[in-house]
């Protein structure tokens, strides 16, 4: 028997991102929740989330030496869970919190008792938030906005709708790791 793995989804702009960093320093004193950090063919500078960049090529090198847990392409990024800090998090007791893409569900359910954490906004604020990060024309943000991934059957999902405050946001991100915990 392992740990619990949180599974953390959901579009671009929902503020997966900053729930996730908030609530990483609320319970930062908690030995029984880890976050995992991705490895992710992106620059360090480039902004987001705290990853372990790789370049293209040392990433497959890393996918084929079998050195990922889980590993996915998205948006032009290879994105990938270290094997050793995952199966050390995920120790009986223990929850693993991970951001991954809904391609790879099926696959950490088959290999782990998995809980799906998935962050959304309504289609307004996920526009509004994409906009004002910057990274996208106008057009990228509609085919962001209009691509609709459905979660595999059969996962126990409970869902954080992140439209209020960064602190409500967070509060219930907490509720949802705790219960995953007990």
């Amino acid at each position: 028997m392992s740990g619990v793995l949180v599974a953390v989804v959901g579009p671009s702009g929902a503020g997966k991102d900053t729930l996730m960093e908030a609530a990483r320093a609320t319970l930062a004193g908690e030995d029984r929740i880890t976050f995992l950090r991705r490895a992710i063919t992106r620059p360090a500078e480039a902004g987001g989330e705290d990853h372990l960049p790789l370049s293209r090529e040392a990433f497959l090198a890393e996918r084929d030496a079998g050195r990922f847990a889980l590993w996915w392409e998205a948006h032009g990024l290879l994105y990938g869970l270290p094997r050793a800090t995952f199966e050390e998090a995920l120790v009986p007791g223990r929850v693993a919190v991970a951001n991954l893409s809904r391609r790879v569900l099926g696959e950490a359910a088959e290999r782990h008792p998995l809980r799906v954490l998935e962050i959304t906004a309504s289609p307004a604020v996920l526009a509004a938030r994409l906009v004002a990060r910057g990274r996208e024309s106008s057009s990228d943000v509609e085919r962001r906005l209009s691509r609709q991934a459905p979660l595999p059957a059969g996962l126990s999902v409970e869902t954080v709708v992140n439209d209020g405050s960064v602190e409500a946001g967070v509060q219930r991100v907490l509720r949802v790791l705790r219960r995953a915990r007990a």
